[in-house]
């Protein structure tokens, strides 16, 4: 209870002293509003930022590890040459990684061909990106059908022409009407529109998502284009298991098993790349933590000057309030209940201010942007209350112990 009419009196004392005095209150607090937008404004771009980053990389798929013949990263001490010099994967280490991980529960071979042109009769999309996939394709990656179905494991084995198409593609193709059980030419092969994918549109790296994309089965795309050493390289995606941290276990098997079918000895380098997609997101993060540090100096230096605002506030308030602080004293007041008064008092004007910060956040967020969603997430609104709340407590506590320590008769005498 003494909690509760402590808190009640504070926000009555610091009514006071914004009515008052309210432009010089104002002004003192901006620094701290100022400061809170800064940090929050900065945290909120940078994670939305983020965000919608990773989600253009939804297509890389969670928790997948990529065999390929090139890595995404090169070591700066392996001779870019011997990379050449590697075989590509291929059908039968496909279908053996298929058969032999346990850590697994999605493995897809796919190919990729960009700049192709797809017909229906007069109209016509170039460069267009056709991709050849095996049936777990859609376990690995992000497929998402808007209408239709995927395909079923006969018409992928089978190598029956039939496709899914992007929105720009049904667009171009089939105006106005439904793609699905229609057909297009493709090299001059006729294929049967099966499902139709969401629009996505061009996302923040740039890529336009599958809206340009047609997906076959790979036995149909195997028809079309060559494959090996002087054609297109096919790469292995490998789904692991959510209680895999890490994909560790994953990791071992798959090494294990491309070691064994290429006949590695074990003094031999691999000559094959596992590339993992969270180390782009991890570089990503990293980046954006040194964009968060450079908003919490940006942000320091307002939030420090507002914060000397506040305390000479209350430096003010105590000296207006001697007064009534002796009266109070002598009347039984302890030292514990002055001290919490105007660190209350404190504590809430600096929340008047980080209040006004989060909603200037929150006006940016309310502008319409087609490139960028940003969000002020709960997580930014915490963290800029808090901030608010220590600044009001390192500001008060000094004018707030001078009052509790003030002499009851020497402050009544004071008036």
């Amino acid at each position: 209870m003494i909690y509760l009419r402590l808190f009640l009196e504070s926000i009555a004392f610091a009514g006071q002293a914004l009515r008052a005095n309210l432009l010089r209150t104002l002004l003192s607090l901006l620094g701290v509003t100022i400061g809170i937008f800064a940090i929050i404004s900065v945290f909120t771009i940078v994670d939305s930022l983020e965000r919608n980053i990773r989600n253009s990389m939804s297509f890389f798929g969670e928790n997948v590890i990529y065999v390929q013949k090139w890595p995404w990263s090169f070591e700066g001490n392996y001779p870019w040459w011997r990379y050449f010099k590697r075989p590509v994967v291929n059908l039968r280490e496909y279908r053996m990684l298929e058969r032999r991980l346990e850590h697994q529960q999605g493995v897809a071979i796919f190919w990729s061909k960009n700049s192709n042109t797809l017909k229906n009769q007069s109209n016509s999309l170039s460069d267009v990106n056709v991709q050849g996939v095996s049936y777990a394709f859609n376990m690995v990656s992000d497929v998402p059908v808007a209408e239709g179905r995927y395909f079923t494991q006969q018409e992928v084995e089978g190598g029956r022409n039939v496709a899914l198409i992007g929105a720009d593609i049904a667009e171009n193709l089939f105006p106005g009407q439904d793609p699905i059980g229609k057909e297009f030419k493709l090299k001059g092969l006729r294929f049967k529109v099966i499902g139709a994918m969401e629009k996505q549109g061009e996302n923040m790296m740039g890529i336009p998502g599958n809206d340009k994309n047609a997906i076959i089965p790979y036995s149909a795309f195997m028809k079309i284009y060559p494959t090996g050493p002087d054609g297109l390289e096919p790469a292995i995606a490998v789904k692991g298991l959510e209680t895999d941290i890490g994909l560790m276990d994953l990791e071992y098997e798959i090494r294990g098993v491309m070691r064994s079918l290429r006949s590695l000895k074990p003094r031999d380098e691999d000559n094959f790349a596992l590339n993992r997609p969270e180390l782009l997101a991890d570089a990503i993060t990293g980046l954006f933590k040194i964009i968060g540090v450079a908003g919490w100096i940006i942000g320091g230096f307002s939030i420090l000057v507002g914060g000397f605002g506040i305390a000479n506030i209350m430096f003010v308030s105590v000296k207006e309030r001697t007064n009534i602080i002796g009266i109070q004293k002598s009347l039984g007041a302890k030292n514990y209940f002055i001290l919490l008064q105007f660190l209350f008092e404190a504590v809430f004007l600096s929340l008047i201010g980080g209040g006004l910060g989060i909603l200037l956040v929150l006006g940016i967020t309310l502008i319409p942007q087609d490139a960028l969603e940003i969000i002020l997430s709960a997580k930014n609104i915490s963290l800029g209350l808090t901030v608010s709340v220590i600044i009001g407590l390192l500001s008060g506590i000094i004018p707030a112990l001078m009052a509790s320590r003030l002499d009851p008769v020497v402050a009544i005498r004071s008036k």
